[in-house]
């Protein structure tokens, strides 16, 4: 049975007596808002014309009663706005019972309400709606936590317990206006980079999200089983695969952004869900591919926050191009003093060994080399950086390095410590990629479960040709964390994932 306290006791009285006096807290139909509130507070001047007749809806977040007349604050998607309320406005006839029960007494914080009126500035210099009808749209059963500010612009009683804000998305995102600010600059960057790829005739696809085989990156599926077909599902790690088969049925460039599922661990830069888009371009390298990425998110910066600079944390970072370029290996030398590039795998343990990074006996030279640099390394990537040339072993789907024995044409974008981006040169010789399919399920045999399967249809497309390409992959939820300088994973998703709410 459901557990209320006081206030919603309260609020369910409150709507009985809404009802009884003959009112529809629920009205059926339509209400035609003609304005909003922020673009009125920043376009109404005195004597101005089209503010004569205006209507809002929205919620009412503040009540101060005069007697006859109350000041309000009225918050609908675009800010808050004053409404003036006066009795005898609303209440023209002998009855005033809309104002003296409903409006004074019934109606609570939280609730919709619809007004109709002119705009008006006051003796202290408010814009204002005068209300002249008022509707009643929809009774809210629930208080809201009230988010109050002093003098000093300093917040007490707000809605700030992590675990709270992301379960009850709904409610943070009433109360702390500042949030649906990070989730419109996401929409925002999704919007710029699908523009950036339309204008150079790139197409925006979609590719099957569950998939018989795993396939497209090193990490851990989720799994379902689908009973028409009496057959194992996975939910998608990656759309790679889908993608090149549509490179090799004869398209030249496309991109899809969408939802990627891996059965991984949770922090503050990984969700079990995430955001993805990845775009793969014919006749082109991973060289050509640098030079787009620095152009594509240069102007998503520009776009979104008005400038290629954005703080982030203590940093700030510089999004304009050229980003710098170093091998992982140089990379490893620069923050360690060691060249591993010679190294075998008992050889790479034992520097694992002395530096105490965790190893296990699934790891081949592919993941021990990763865990080093991502102990080491990682995090003193703090300006745009371009990692490049990866060991061979680490990376199945990319073209062997034009030059560099043992290395592949592979490169990674860090940003503050972390990645945003993944390319490739992409293999397209289908006896070097079955070769290296095999070399993962001996992995996948020792232990790995993060390995990858091996996708005979995927093959047989490589066998029909699929021309030089170069593929990308970029992570828009860590890429919308660092424009809009967030330092959670779970500050730029809706709905991240939680544990099971206790009861």
């Amino acid at each position: 049975m459901q557990h209320l306290s006081e206030q919603e006791i309260l609020r369910r009285e409150n709507l009985q007596k809404i009802r009884e006096l003959g009112i529809d807290p629920y009205p059926a139909g339509m209400f035609d808002i003609t304005a909003t509130a922020a673009p009125i507070k920043e376009t109404y001047e005195e004597g101005a014309t089209g503010f004569e007749n205006v209507q809002l809806a929205g919620r009412l977040m503040m009540v101060r009663d005069m007697g006859k007349a109350c000041f309000a604050e009225l918050q609908d998607s675009s800010g808050r706005i004053q409404i003036y309320v006066r009795r005898d406005d609303i209440c023209p006839g002998e009855d005033k019972s809309l104002f003296d029960e409903v409006f004074k007494k019934l109606l609570d914080i939280g609730d919709f309400i619809g007004v109709q009126g002119f705009v008006f500035r006051t003796r202290m210099g408010e814009t204002t709606v005068h209300v002249q009808q008022l509707t009643v749209l929809s009774k809210a059963l629930r208080n809201l936590p009230i988010v109050k500010t002093d003098a000093e612009g300093n917040v007490y009683d707000a809605f700030t317990d992590p675990e709270q804000r992301y379960r009850m998305r709904y409610v943070d995102l009433i109360v702390n206006g500042q949030v649906k600010d990070v989730f419109l600059k996401r929409s925002r960057i999704i919007s710029v980079m699908r523009r950036f790829f339309d204008d150079k005739g790139w197409l925006e696809v979609e590719t099957p999200i569950l998939q018989p085989i795993h396939g497209g990156a090193l990490a851990r599926p989720f799994k379902t089983h689908h009973n028409t077909l009496d057959m194992p599902l996975f939910m998608r790690i990656a759309n790679e695969l889908y993608l090149k088969r549509l490179i090799v049925g004869g398209f030249d460039g496309v991109y899809e952004i969408g939802k990627m599922f891996r059965n991984e661990g949770m922090d503050r830069t990984h969700n079990p869900e995430f955001t993805s888009m990845e775009i793969y371009v014919a006749y082109k390298d991973y060289e050509w591919m640098m030079e787009m990425v620095e152009q594509c998110i240069e102007t998503i910066a520009r776009e979104v926050n008005g400038d290629t600079k954005a703080q982030v944390g203590d940093q700030v970072i510089e999004f304009a191009g050229p980003y710098r370029r170093l091998s992982m290996f140089d990379a490893i030398r620069e923050h360690t003093g060691i060249d591993i590039s010679e190294m075998d795998e008992a050889a790479l343990r034992q520097v694992c060994k002395n530096f105490h990074i965790e190893v296990d006996a699934s790891m081949g030279k592919g993941k021990l080399i990763d865990e080093i640099f991502g102990e080491k390394v990682e995090a003193h990537l703090i300006q745009p950086t371009y990692i490049t040339d990866y060991p061979i072993e680490m990376t199945p789907l990319a073209k062997k390095h034009r030059s560099k024995p043992g290395l592949v044409e592979r490169f990674e974008l860090f940003v503050n410590g972390k990645e945003i981006a993944n390319a490739y040169s992409e293999l397209n010789d289908p006896i070097d990629q079955r070769e290296r399919f095999e070399e993962q399920l001996r992995l996948s045999e020792r232990g790995d479960l993060e390995a990858m399967s091996l996708d005979e249809d995927f093959l047989r497309a490589l066998e029909f040709g699929m021309p030089p390409t170069s593929g990308l992959g970029i992570g828009i939820d860590r890429l919308a964390m660092l424009l809009t300088n967030q330092h959670a994973i779970q500050e730029v998703l809706f709905f991240p994932q939680m544990r099971p709410e206790k009861p």
